[in-house]
């Protein structure tokens, strides 16, 4: 198996999305940068049985090897893919700015359920269904025409939901918008992987895609509500005109930044170019051994289900995160709910408020290399694989990061109301934050390391699981806050979420004979071969 599409099922998202998360100041990789890849094939020849030539990287130093690029052009990429992440994310959040002029200009009550709600609803279901179909389609052409069609397709889909006639089309658009979002959020864990060599390389890079996959739904509200404040005509309208306009513009400089990342793909690329200049029959390993779309479309679909519904940990890492993905987007709805009724604040300011998930989300960002040196550092107790970290271990900052979800939850409900001042439920909010943070990363490197090769199907699972809640869990926002009253709504939510943290708790206490009693677990781990391409090395491609 190629290293990139080992790294890619490590650490890709859906998948996950999950899911989302480098010698010279730029790269010279292979055909795409103009460059004579004829030495390439210069290496000791290996063959097929039938005659084909293996083509291969150039030795462990081979430049065109996504590995070997400049830590400092790593950096720019992946600053570039996490800020694609934000610019991506935005809509989600961004849309409710404009509830009270949709309810003017489309005539549809919000109350007392929230009819408006619909269109994230749809959004999130794109979220949901998108990336099973077209993110394992970039297996074979690779990242960049991923990226690039689906930001594309992202910005197009932007401008039917700006000029919609009705209520009916915005649904519709956004969960197109919606799904094209999403598939681009879902290779940026995967490109990060393909460029950074191993754990230790990686732990920054995915904390920062980890804190951009939060923080660029979360800003959202922020970012809405700014627009609504500064356009006072048509505002909601230019919700949507402000970033079709911004996104668009970023695209050419997001064209001349970002490169191939997928070794297999360059591989792939430089052999054809071969194929074609000397006509000799060389391939890379990849083209040999690759499936067919079709099979793979079928597996994308088929395997995340079925460990969905057959392996235990996938169940109950997905219903902890999807938790907590609802929980973002509830908020979406209950902090201004909340806010505009006990503090009398406008959409702006309780757009402020919202702006505390993210701040939270940071504060979970800049804990985490402490959780990530204890992983590491756990390798010299792993009795299973001498010299590997225990699996496990990524979840030692998840379980106060769950239980200080749940306290935010109790924190928001008790202390919403008028005798108390705006900065205190604001303050339990930014709990939340760094609880979604720490449980959406933990469920992310977890699944990564006991499914390995599997990683890929097993967060796709619970990307979707997320998404489906995030959908769906925000419509009963008001029903359970008008009903229950902000203290027991809130209390309701956090029972749920402490019940919820016993998921990591039992892993960290049981998670070796878990691992050993599931099938998928035994089955995915490398071998020998393989785990020297994990970690980097220059091996078959």
């Amino acid at each position: 198996m190629a290293p990139a599409k080992r790294e890619e099922e490590r650490s890709s998202e859906n998948s996950a999305s999950f899911s989302h998360d480098t010698q010279s100041s730029t790269p010279t990789a292979g055909p795409e940068h103009g460059q004579d890849v004829g030495s390439a094939s210069d290496n000791k020849e290996e063959k097929t049985s039938d005659g084909k030539i293996i083509h291969d990287w150039n030795g462990p130093n081979d430049p065109d090897n996504p590995f070997n690029w400049s830590t400092t052009y790593k950096w720019l990429v992946t600053f570039t893919v996490c800020f694609i992440s934000i610019l991506t994310g935005l809509p989600a959040g961004s849309y409710g700015a404009g509830n009270e002029y949709y309810t003017q200009r489309f005539n549809v009550q919000d109350e007392p359920f929230p009819n408006l709600y619909w269109a994230t609803t749809s959004w999130n279901m794109g979220a949901a269904l998108f990336p099973l179909l077209f993110v394992p389609l970039t297996e074979h052409s690779g990242r960049m025409p991923g990226y690039f069609v689906s930001y594309i397709l992202f910005v197009i889909w932007l401008f039917p939901s700006a000029f919609a006639p009705n209520f009916a089309t915005l649904v519709v658009t956004r969960f197109f918008g919606g799904g094209a979002s999403s598939v681009a959020i879902n290779l940026v864990g995967g490109s990060i992987a393909d460029i950074w060599k191993n754990d230790k390389a990686r732990s920054v890079p995915m904390s920062l895609f980890g804190f951009t996959s939060v923080a660029g739904i979360a800003l959202g509200p922020f970012v809405g509500s700014s627009i609504v404040q500064i356009h006072k005509e048509q505002p909601w309208r230019w919700i949507f005109y402000i970033q079709i306009i911004f996104n668009a513009g970023l695209i050419p400089l997001f064209w001349f930044i970002l490169r191939e990342t997928r070794g297999d793909v360059i591989l792939c690329k430089r052999a054809k170019k071969l194929r074609k200049e000397t006509g000799k029959p060389i391939y890379a390993k990849y083209e040999l051994e690759k499936e067919s779309t079709l099979n793979m479309l079928k597996t994308s679909f088929r395997r995340p289900v079925k460990m969905l519904l057959t392996e235990p940990v996938v169940t109950f890492f997905t219903l902890w995160v999807s938790f907590a993905w609802g929980i973002l987007f509830l908020f979406f709805s209950s902090v201004p709910q909340t806010f505009s009724t006990n503090y009398n604040m406008d959409v702006f300011q309780t757009g402020l408020v919202q702006l505390a998930i993210s701040a939270g989300a940071l504060i979970g960002t800049v804990i985490n290399p402490a959780q990530d040196w204890l992983y590491l550092r756990s390798a010299g107790k792993n009795t299973e694989k001498i010299g590997k970290p225990i699996p496990e271990h990524r979840l030692l900052f998840a379980v106060p990061g769950s239980l200080l979800f749940t306290a935010g939850l109790f924190w928001y409900g008790w202390t919403s109301r008028p005798s108390i001042h705006w900065i205190v439920p604001t303050c339990g909010v930014a709990c939340v934050g760094v609880g979604i943070y720490s449980i959406y990363l933990a469920v992310v490197n977890y699944l990564t390391d006991a499914y390995e090769k599997y990683a890929a199907s097993a967060l796709s699972a619970a990307s979707l699981g997320r998404n489906v809640f995030g959908a769906f869990l925000p419509l009963a926002s008001y029903q359970l806050f008008a009903n229950l009253g902000y203290g027991w709504a809130g209390s309701l939510l956090g029972f749920i979420g402490l019940a919820l943290t016993l998921v990591p708790v039992v892993l960290l206490i049981k998670g070796s004979a878990i691992r050993a009693r599931s099938p998928f677990m035994r089955e995915a781990t490398f071998d020998e071969e393989e785990e020297e391409g994990d970690q980097g090395e220059s091996s078959t491609a």
